[in-house]
């Protein structure tokens, strides 16, 4: 490690010893060779289960690839050859998988988005994809698209993954998911695919929480380093479960799933709907998801809490701070936070958690299995975090109830994995360690000189993963790569001493007041969502002399918490404007939250609040991932945030 914070990580011991004993696939020249030797070394156990939807489906590791060849033996029969790329428009479940890899065995790629996605943005992604054809949910898509001009002249046939055709004559070949295997089972298997990794596997389009969808490419040698080094968090077995909730066209969850499956393990696929039924029944020993789901379990904890008798609650909630208690000071003893700490104070630390230890340890072995099995079923061994930053007062409750809960870090554009905490370096609130073979830096956003290790800067990456451009847009590329092949992820962080990477916001979020301070509105955001009170946040201020919350509250805390005050709250769907006495009440009660965050500047205060409603995938306001899409909350909140600063 440099004086500069800059390293090139090529594994540490542990890195290397975790991966040692496992599959390295550095023989592969693409995803499409990963399933014949998965066939030979699991063939028997179960890859994917889908057991919601009209079509209940499980595949094991020998019928997958099967259906895999029968997909690329009809592409390649309806005309698809190397470098053709196919529009794949559809939600999470095995033919999703079967599709994208059938793709890829005839030598193509897929450009890739949710079914849900405004038609205009799937047409968009058609034309700028250059789609040859489309694999699609359904014929309802079909007919949401409206296809018409040059994207539909392109297109020489369409596949529907669910349901039968449309009953209207089109001007194109349809199949349904049955015909097309039917059609691979009588077509002989096209040549393997040439041109060895570098060549495209897929275009991610970006979801985007401002602007239109840019066009991600990535290829085979990008997708297989994470296959190959992914391992450095988890160590999965054959035979091991894993419930899979995220959109599978997103990258994170993409990943996660080919490296999975590559483990051998049994992937099922749930819905939100579908989720806390189904961590009971697949009891996982590993889940991947968003920090949005894990603030979800803590507070569905709290409510069930709060139902409880109160000697019930006053019991698991000093077990629980015990429990926080030990493991803040054990971290401390071993050198895992954020800051380096004098050798007297870990030595006092390991004296307060050897104190605290039979409390921890009674709570261990009589409660935490309990709740384990209440939140995820009871054998999750390993939870993994990513798509966004994830609140410490959430990271410290798992890791009191005994769920490991790593975090992962990184962008579609660098497929997407650049760093992740591993099991023996768990630094809370980081984001990890570089991947083998990545390298990071930290410098100065405007003048791009290295900063020091510890010293705050724009986070810029390199390696293996990362793309090489955006498709078809080469302004855009450069403002991101470098010449040196320097990636801008846009995130400001430090990187420390053992390479550890601190995220600390988000260069585009960073609010400017009139007085000139920079504010990072993340942290502050993770820290009001700590409150009882507070269902999501999100903090307005750019020019502004202060900072103003709009706020999304829990409507029965916030009703307790005003009639603790002998103030009144209007009930849910109420029209009535709230008390002003709540409001001031509620920006007090963020304040004090605010004020007690390590480092709190006095800037970082709240001049007011306002409440509204929530921000979701249906209204728009959060991306598939759970991120807010924070210009079109302004947009529809507008009226609020000038009545915030007394424009209404």
């Amino acid at each position: 490690m440099n004086a500069r914070a800059e390293i090139h990580w090529s594994g540490s011991p542990r890195d290397r010893q975790a991966l040692a004993g496992r599959h390295d696939w550095s023989g592969l020249e693409g995803l499409e060779g990963l399933w014949p030797e998965l066939e030979r070394l699991y063939g028997s156990l179960v890859a994917l289960e889908a057991p919601h939807g009209r079509h209940p489906e499980t595949l094991r590791f020998a019928e997958l690839r099967q259906a895999i060849d029968r997909a690329a033996a009809a592409f390649a029969d309806l005309g698809v050859a190397g470098g053709d790329v196919m529009a794949l428009f559809a939600e999470n479940g095995p033919r999703w998988l079967v599709a994208d890899q059938g793709l890829m065995r005839a030598g193509a790629a897929d450009a890739v988005r949710g079914s849900g996605a405004p038609p205009e943005e799937l047409r968009y992604i058609l034309e700028d994809a250059g789609a040859v054809g489309a694999v699609l949910e359904s014929a309802a898509l079909l007919e949401r698209l409206a296809l018409e001009g040059p994207a539909l002249e392109r297109l020489r046939f369409v596949v529907l993954l669910e349901g039968e055709a449309p009953a209207v004559p089109l001007p194109l070949p349809c199949l349904t998911w049955g015909e097309l295997l039917e059609r691979g089972a009588a077509s002989p298997m096209p040549p393997c695919p040439t041109g060895g990794p570098q060549r495209l596997a897929t275009l991610l389009y970006t979801s985007g929480t401002t602007g239109q969808p840019k066009g991600v490419p990535l290829s085979h040698a990008n997708l297989l380093h994470q296959l190959r080094t992914l391992g450095v968090a988890v160590s999965p077995s054959p035979g091991d479960h894993v419930l899979s909730v995220l959109p599978i066209w997103h990258a994170y969850e993409r990943t996660a799933e080919y490296f999975l499956l590559s483990c051998g393990c049994r992937q099922t696929y749930t819905t939100l709907k579908q989720l806390r039924s189904d961590l009971q029944k697949v009891r996982p020993q590993y889940l991947i998801s968003v920090p949005r789901l894990w603030e979800a379990l803590l507070s569905g904890f709290e409510d069930a809490l709060a139902a409880m008798p109160a000697s019930r609650q006053r019991l698991l909630r000093k077990a629980l701070a015990a429990s926080r208690a030990f493991h803040r000071r054990r971290r401390t003893a071993l050198d895992l936070t954020l800051k380096p700490e004098p050798a007297a104070d870990r030595l006092l630390a390991a004296a307060g958690a050897l104190l605290l230890w039979p409390l921890h340890a009674t709570a261990a072995a009589l409660l935490w299995p309990k709740v384990r099995g209440q939140l995820v079923g009871g054998r999750l061994r390993t939870a993994i975090s990513g798509g966004g930053a994830l609140a410490i007062h959430v990271d410290g409750f798992f890791e009191a109830v005994g769920i490991e809960l790593l975090v992962g870090y990184g962008l579609t554009e660098t497929s997407p994995v650049l760093a992740c905490r591993r099991p023996w370096s768990n630094r809370r609130g980081s984001a990890g360690q570089p991947l083998p073979d990545t390298a990071l830096k930290v410098v100065e956003p405007a003048t791009r000189t290295p900063l020091p290790v510890g010293e705050r800067g724009l986070v810029l990456a390199k390696g293996p993963q990362v793309m090489g451009g955006y498709h078809r847009k080469p302004e855009a590329t450069a403002r991101v790569l470098d010449g040196e092949g320097w990636f801008d992820t846009g995130d400001l962080g430090l990187l420390m001493a053992d390479g550890t990477l601190v995220l600390t916001g988000r260069a585009k979020d960073t609010i400017v007041l009139s007085s000139g301070e920079n504010i990072e509105p993340g942290p502050l955001e993770e820290a009001l969502v700590a409150s009882p009170l507070v269902e999501q946040v999100m903090l307005v201020g750019q020019d502004r002399k202060q900072l103003g919350a709009l706020v999304v509250p829990k409507p029965e805390a916030l009703q307790a918490f005003a009639a603790a005050a002998g103030l009144s709250c209007p009930g849910p769907g109420a029209t009535a404007a709230p008390d002003p006495a709540l409001l001031r009440a509620l920006s007090r009660e963020c304040n004090r939250l605010l004020a007690a965050r390590p480092g709190s500047r006095p800037d970082e205060r709240i001049g007011a609040v306002a409440l509204v409603e929530p921000f979701s995938i249906d209204n728009g306001l959060l991306t598939q991932t759970l991120k807010q899409r924070r210009d079109r909350i302004v947009d529809r909140d507008g009226a609020a945030i000038a009545a915030l600063y007394g424009e209404g």
